[in-house]
């Protein structure tokens, strides 16, 4: 009896040995099955990628840099204008 007993639980293990196989690609092919339907989903809608992102972000922060810096530069000559503008008038009077 105890050979019989034992042999149950030998099989018994071996099905659930090959359950857990049988789970693990199941998981696997769904991953995959998931992971390409995503993939569609996110060309069909043209999302940009994340270096893309982060490319048009730097130009973005270099342009706004940029006008900053011209905006200032543009105060100062008008200063600078305003100032020989003014003085104009007094040395011409």
């Amino acid at each position: 009896m105890t050979q019989t007993t034992g042999r149950i639980f030998d099989d018994f293990a071996r099905l659930m040995n090959d359950a857990a196989g049988v789970a693990t690609g199941v998981r696997r092919e769904a991953e995959n099955v998931m992971r390409t339907q995503a993939e569609r989903i996110l060309r069909e809608l043209d999302v940009v990628t994340r270096e893309e992102f982060d490319t048009v972000r730097d130009l973005a922060a270099a342009a706004r840099e940029e006008s900053e810096r011209l905006a200032a530069r543009v105060a100062e000559l008008e200063a600078r204008l305003a100032k020989i503008e003014a003085a104009s008038p007094a040395t011409s009077a």
